[in-house]
């Protein structure tokens, strides 16, 4: 299965949808009439700026793309289905720009007339732009990358002629908030954070370090700085990198793909307090979809538990994983596959073991436990080694990031499949 992209822009998009409110306003200067002048005009369609605009124009495209058969997934009300198999149609919107693909190029293009003659639209051709990233086709396959950003991003932190580094973080580095410590330019820090975190979307060799120094957005000190700085300087040096998605990569089970998730947490990894970090990544047929790097909300009293918060979160964009392949017509292996490092967590996500040491653990993370007991979740063992999580959970050496950045699927532009 190798459909491509296609990108189309509706133009002026929020003067199609029609107005359901009563709004009034007053007569533009130069079209006033006269003998008239105090009286208002009621608008029958939406204008930019109304605060009614956008959900008029997305209720427009709603009903128009149901007119053509398409049905709106209940997961995800973003993305709109039509027919399957050899007819199957799939359609991203995101505002006024959408995404198409499918496996029949015909009625992809004649979708698209029909669209057209609807809206007025521009069609983009094939994906290679889209809300900040990138699209470039090798022969190995299909990069997401977010070069040109990076490019912006180092210009305007004075960045671009640093020297580059290896790994985003270092090793071991305990970031805490001393009061004794001088204080950074804390507009300055937030502008680095937030624009790490947009690059995240592309690169989740990032997710880590920048959801670390996100904890110290207020009164920023010079360490937390000189974090934000290193990771630039990371970004200098990986600023072609990007996600693989291959082309031609099967590697199915009787005609479904595999998805395979991994799950992970460190234990009380948070200097300040001491709370964990959770992380997780799904992979389809080898190419990564989703992933996550968050600490805990609760201070986890042993790995065990930390573990098994951390896969509850898994268990969850899992089962929404599953639900949204499910409406798009695309069949996977089930149960769902998620690898865990920790036997315990294993343990208690079948039984309720150990109950003296695991009864105060919220509800919500039992979510794990009911999925695996009705068979929609496999928990199965996984070296700590093997484990792809890892690299969202805590620093690790240069060595092994490098590996793990490899493996869950961040490449440069100069791809090889080897």
């Amino acid at each position: 299965m190798c459909w491509s992209l296609f990108q189309l822009d509706v133009k002026s998009a929020f003067l199609h949808g029609p107005l359901e409110e009563e709004v009034y306003i007053q007569q533009p200067p130069g079209f006033i009439s006269k003998g008239k002048e105090h009286r208002v005009y009621r608008l029958r369609k939406t204008l930019y700026g109304l605060r009614q605009a956008p959900r008029a124009w997305n209720k427009c495209i709603d009903s128009f793309l149901v007119k053509l058969d398409f049905t709106r997934c209940i997961v995800e009300h973003g993305v709109y289905v039509r027919g399957k198999g050899e007819e199957l149609i799939i359609i991203c919107l995101y505002v006024d720009d959408l995404l198409i693909t499918g496996s029949n190029l015909t009625h992809i293009n004649e979708l698209k007339k029909v669209m057209q003659l609807e809206f007025e639209m521009t069609d983009l051709g094939k994906l290679s732009y889209f809300l900040g990233m990138e699209f470039t086709y090798t022969e190995a396959g299909m990069i997401l990358h977010q070069r040109k950003y990076v490019k912006e991003l180092l210009e305007r932190f004075n960045m671009s002629v640093c020297n580059p580094t290896r790994s985003p973080m270092e090793v071991n580095l305990k970031l805490v908030d001393d009061e004794n410590e001088a204080d950074s330019e804390e507009t300055l820090f937030k502008q680095i954070v937030g624009s790490l975190r947009f690059l995240c979307n592309s690169r989740p060799d990032l997710s880590y370090s920048v959801g670390l120094i996100s904890i110290f957005m207020r009164r920023p000190k010079k360490t937390h700085m000189l974090a934000a700085k290193r990771l630039l300087r990371y970004v200098k040096g990986t600023a072609d990198f990007g996600i693989l998605f291959p082309f031609g990569k099967h590697n199915t089970d009787g005609g479904s793909l595999k998805l395979i998730g991994f799950t992970d947490s460190d234990h009380g990894g948070d200097c300040v307090e001491r709370k964990s970090t959770s992380g997780y990544l799904f992979m389809l047929n080898g190419s990564p979809i989703s992933w996550c790097s968050k600490k805990q909300p609760v201070v986890a009293l042993s790995s065990c538990e930390a573990e098994y918060i951390a896969g509850s979160y898994a268990a969850c964009q899992g089962v929404w994983l599953e639900e949204i392949l499910k409406e798009l017509m695309i069949p996977v292996t089930t149960p769902l596959l998620l690898k865990i490092d920790n036997v315990s967590a294993i343990n208690l996500s079948k039984n309720p073991v150990s109950h003296g040491r695991s009864k105060h653990i919220e509800v919500r993370y039992h979510f794990l436990r009911d999925m695996v007991n009705k068979g929609r979740i496999a928990l199965t063992y996984c070296n700590t080694e093997a484990q792809l999580a890892d690299i969202f959970t805590k620093a690790v050496k240069i060595n092994r990031f490098e590996w793990l950045r490899k493996e869950i699927g961040v490449r440069t532009s100069a791809v090889s499949l080897s």
